[in-house]
């Protein structure tokens, strides 16, 4: 999911009840949820880089425990720095609500980094949570990378106790020293039940397009990716020993929406340009997250360079936030020279230096 949605859920989580146990605790769970995100930064090494570490081993059950540490160590050095402000201070600051727990915020890092995972599962990119024992990407794919309903509810639970606040502050009403935690459990419960309404629509649009009718191709395996906020609208890619065949599924009516040549992508041959393109560093780390690849070689120009494409069909098709079908988003580029030596390397048409 996208960093906002991560830190709010952090956040949703705290005022659960987390909040009432130990200081901090919402400071704590929003940085959590957000931190396995700081593999982001190798992108500073270059996009190809980035891509290759991107969900590593920061979003494995294996660095839990100690993005949790780094997470208390990074809250425990603010709160020193706020103590060495006080002390510079005529007034004593206010008493805090709850004392502070550093071993209960720990677990509650744990909690929220768990969170970061399970978000991040569910949308069609992948996780690899047992990293380095066992490689394979799981991926729920029920829910896009950005979903506005989550969103929604999530900032819902965050804003509405503010905004009750202020209407009981008008009227006298005593203010409580927490708030929001209905409010909380409410968006939290509704996620979970939207969830749920999507698991099933994801399993009868993997049933509608299994059973589909492709030229009596025999489909061998089938992929559904979610469209945001409609729940009942699916992009199917169903592989056959010839091609693939993309659909749009609709779960609600139970109608596979495709076109037999638009749709239709064939396999493309194997060359000597695409072997040598396969074993460059792209086209490994490609190929080890890729789950339906389509590797093309695009042809060779005047001046003897010869263009390599990486596509994941996933990732082929159109949204409100992306055209999929135009530019698919993490697509790579392999260039060779007459020699069928690698000179240039880009993912999403940024190079690799």
């Amino acid at each position: 999911m996208e960093p906002i949605t991560h830190l709010m859920t952090g956040a949703v989580l705290a005022r659960t009840g987390f909040n009432r146990k130990a200081a901090y605790a919402t400071l704590a769970m929003a940085l959590a949820a957000e931190a396995p995100d700081l593999d982001t930064l190798w992108s500073i090494r270059g996009p190809l880089a980035g891509f290759q570490h991107h969900r590593g081993w920061t979003h494995t059950f294996l660095g839990l425990p100690l993005e949790a540490a780094l997470i208390v160590a990074a809250v425990w050095l603010f709160h020193r720095w706020r103590l060495s402000r006080q002390k510079n201070k005529p007034v004593h600051p206010p008493k805090q609500t709850v004392p502070i727990r550093w071993g209960l915020l720990y677990c509650f890092s744990l909690i929220a980094l768990l969170s970061h995972l399970l978000l991040d599962w569910t949308n069609n990119y992948g996780i690899r949570p047992f990293f380095p024992f066992n490689p394979h990407w799981y991926a729920g794919s029920i829910v896009f990378i950005f979903e506005p309903v989550i969103f929604l509810l999530l900032l819902l639970a965050l804003i509405a106790p503010s905004l009750f606040g202020l209407i009981n502050s008008e009227v006298g009403a005593r203010k409580p020293a927490f708030r929001g935690r209905g409010w909380a459990i409410f968006a939290l419960l509704a996620i979970v039940a939207l969830w749920s309404l999507r698991f099933v629509e994801h399993a009868k649009a993997v049933q509608l397009a299994q059973s589909a009718d492709y030229n009596d191709a025999p489909v061998s395996r089938v992929f559904a990716s979610p469209y945001p906020i409609n729940p009942f609208h699916w992009q199917t890619v169903a592989e056959t020993p010839r091609f693939y065949q993309l659909a749009t599924v609709d779960t609600l009516n139970s109608v596979v929406t495709t076109s037999t040549q638009a749709d239709v992508i064939y396999k493309p041959p194997t060359t000597l340009a695409t072997l040598v393109a396969k074993r460059s560093w792209l086209g490994e780390v490609y190929l080890d997250w890729s789950q339906y690849p389509v590797v093309t070689d695009i042809g060779t120009n005047d001046e003897g360079f010869t263009t390599v494409t990486f596509r994941d069909l996933r990732f082929f098709y159109d949204t409100p936030f992306l055209a999929g079908r135009e530019n698919p988003p993490l697509s790579g580029t392999v260039i060779l020279n007459a020699d069928r030596r690698i000179v240039r390397m880009e993912l999403d048409n940024r190079v690799q230096h």
